[in-house]
């Protein structure tokens, strides 16, 4: 068989001619045999094809079942027929539609598309190669691009073989966990089903109770009819005891808030106690600082006639020295705690109202005095900031601030 195939190689053809028809396996350029075998059949197929016209051992490699049945193509003969006819009825399909084709440049095109595309490069390979519009520069346009198709496939199939190698360790990986899971999973549906064994005794448990207080509950409420029954106006006696379990509850919330009245009373109590005896500390005269001089009285007479003074701040007894001190010469009296009770919102106001601002920067809050002062820089009112709280420093405070306004004014 060996020498047959060798002889009928020596014996082939040297030219082709020009035919109409479609070239057969064995008419195809030597070139041709290799990639057709290689790329159109698999192993197990040669071998069965080959298998039919000769015998070859078991351990026979796949490399030399391919390089005999790339060697029986290169003449006509029963096996070289049969691989031919093989091809014809697999890519019979894309050999029709190619038939359309009759010119050498639309085939080269149409096996460019191929290449690109990357699909069908078998059947396009049989179909082009066997069409008899091919020549011999597309020969070896097709040869050169299925020798780089092949080496491209080649180490494709090198970096399959190591992502499957990657992959099975993976898979292995994978099975070990999901016996895992599937092992904690079956634990977990035993321990569910004792405890839901558990609770189901549980439930039918305290159904039982449930029945048994019912019962239980029925009972007293027979028994609660019958002793009222007994009883003469039961229910108006039971709402007259809820009323008086609501009044006592009400006197003892009432004595505990007059215990809370009676004590706040006392506080207030000694708060006007030490109040009085302030007052009378402030209003005690000062034998170092006579609290009415003639010479400051006329003054004042002299320049507070109908002009009001605002007090911001100042202890609580004194507020009526301050007023006296004013309205005794003639002046109007307002007054604004700086921010203890009253609204800082309210002392711009009072501010815009008064004629002149006397402040007692020891008894308000450090942003009732920047309002303070703000409000009087902005409106041009004369302001006087006295750091002492007695009545003499209110009144010299006084006959300060009018005096230079007249001095300014003059």
């Amino acid at each position: 068989m060996e020498t047959a195939f060798s002889a009928a190689a020596i014996s082939k053809k040297k030219a082709m001619k020009t035919s109409s028809r479609r070239r057969r396996l064995w008419d195809l350029p030597i070139q041709y045999h290799c990639p057709v075998i290689g790329v159109c059949f698999d192993i197990a197929e040669i071998r069965k094809t080959l298998a039919k016209a000769t015998q070859y051992p078991a351990e026979t490699t796949d490399y030399t079942w391919h390089t005999l049945a790339v060697g029986v193509c290169e003449s006509r003969n029963p096996v070289s027929e049969q691989f031919n006819k093989i091809l014809d009825q697999r890519y019979s399909q894309v050999i029709r539609k190619f038939s359309a084709i009759k010119t050498v440049e639309e085939l080269r095109a149409k096996w460019g598309e191929t290449c690109r595309s990357g699909t069908d490069i078998p059947a396009t390979l049989w179909a082009v190669g066997t069409h008899p519009a091919c020549n011999q520069d597309l020969d070896q346009i097709v040869l050169a691009d299925i020798h780089m198709i092949q080496h491209q496939v080649g180490a494709g199939v090198r970096h399959d073989v190591q992502a499957m190698t990657s992959l099975e360790q993976e898979n292995r990986n994978l099975r070990t966990e999901l016996e895992s899971a599937r092992s904690r999973i079956e634990q977990l549906r035993k321990n569910q089903a004792s405890s839901s064994q558990a609770l189901q005794q549980q439930i039918s448990s305290l159904q039982l109770e449930l029945v048994s207080a019912t019962e239980n509950n029925l009972r007293l409420q027979s028994q609660v009819e019958k002793f009222s029954a007994s009883i003469p106006d039961y229910y108006e006696r039971s709402d007259l005891l809820a009323r008086f379990t609501e009044s006592e509850n009400r006197l003892r919330r009432m004595k505990e808030n007059e215990k809370r009245l009676e004590a706040e009373l006392a506080r207030l109590r000694d708060f006007a106690a030490h109040a009085e005896k302030t007052i009378e500390t402030l209003t005690a005269n000062d034998p170092t600082e006579p609290l009415h001089s003639p010479m400051l009285d006329g003054e004042l007479q002299k320049t507070l006639g109908g002009k009001c003074v605002l007090c911001v701040g100042g202890r609580t007894g004194a507020i009526h020295h301050y007023r006296d001190t004013i309205e005794r010469h003639g002046g109007r009296f307002a007054h604004h705690d700086g921010g203890w009770e009253e609204t800082l919102h309210r002392i711009e106001h009072v501010i815009d109202a008064a004629d002149a601002v006397i402040c007692q920067v020891a008894c308000i809050s450090h942003n009732a005095y920047w309002r303070v002062k703000e409000q009087c820089k902005r409106t041009g009112k004369p302001c006087l900031f006295v750091k002492k709280e007695g009545s003499t420093s209110f009144e010299r405070a006084v006959s300060q601030l009018f005096t230079t306004k007249e001095n300014r004014h003059g």
